[in-house]
């Protein structure tokens, strides 16, 4: 089962550096906009109290989380399953729940190499500061990644077609970067909105992440952050149990 699990780690991870699209908009764009927007901050600007290259760094980190493991995973999905690929994947000796752990896997891997690149640029050429805790940081991308690859899995029951994947991927998840305060503080968001970012599961991710940077708390620390990501993250994949599909769903 294991050299099962490896050698599929391996073909997904092929897949993905072979797709120059995954690779551009899932791993490059998110450090392309930490470089962009974090040349616009001087040294002394600051957003709550933080300096603003720290607190960009650490919401764009959330963002690359939400990029790869629930819209890059459940489009991918979804293409796949519409052309027949999990269809013909299912038919062979591969167990299907190693198939989606290694998927799920490959897309740990890509989190954690976006993620060091991000904070590699943030730190020497954004001069942003280093995470204060890096068990923690590590522990809220792992639980973050986790949460939203099992949304990720269950939205992909709701999408119909291949072609629409990336409509309906892209209407979920860009409102939700800047509503949860990917790029600013939420303290500058209409009371409506404010509102909708307490349910959001990016906003105590990037939470999580920010403590991390910031004051260097454990998780422990933030135990509703935590319960709020497990809670979104056993939803998604219960959700996923129920709505998932290896059948093309297109006629």
């Amino acid at each position: 089962m294991t050299a099962l699990f490896l050698r599929e780690l391996q073909n997904d991870q092929r897949l993905f550096w072979r797709s120059r699209e995954a690779a551009f908009f899932t791993f490059l764009l998110p450090i392309i906009l930490l470089v962009l927007l974090g040349s616009v901050y001087g040294d002394n600007d600051e957003i709550e109290g933080v300096r603003a290259t720290t607190y960009l760094l650490a919401g764009l980190l959330g963002y690359g989380v939400v990029s790869t493991a629930f819209a890059s995973l459940a489009i991918s999905l979804v293409i796949r399953r519409e052309s027949g690929v999990l269809k013909r994947i299912r038919g062979t000796p591969l167990p299907t729940a190693v198939y989606l752990a290694a998927l799920i896997a490959s897309t740990l891997i890509v989190v954690a190499l976006e993620a060091l690149a991000q904070v590699l640029i943030g730190r020497f050429l954004l001069d942003a500061e280093w995470p204060r805790s890096t068990e923690s940081f590590i522990a809220a991308l792992a639980l973050g990644s986790l949460a939203f690859a099992a949304l990720g899995l269950a939205l992909t029951g709701a999408i119909r077609s291949a072609e629409g994947s990336s409509a309906v991927v892209n209407a979920v998840y860009l409102p939700a970067t800047f509503i949860s305060g990917v790029f600013f503080s939420v303290e500058a968001l209409p009371r409506v909105l404010e509102v909708v970012a307490e349910i959001l599961p990016l906003t105590y991710l990037l939470e999580l992440i920010r403590d991390a940077f910031v004051a260097g708390n454990g998780l422990a620390s933030s135990p509703v952050a935590v319960l709020v990501l497990v809670g979104w993250g056993l939803a998604g994949a219960l959700l996923a149990l129920r709505m998932f599909r290896w059948e093309p769903r297109e006629a």
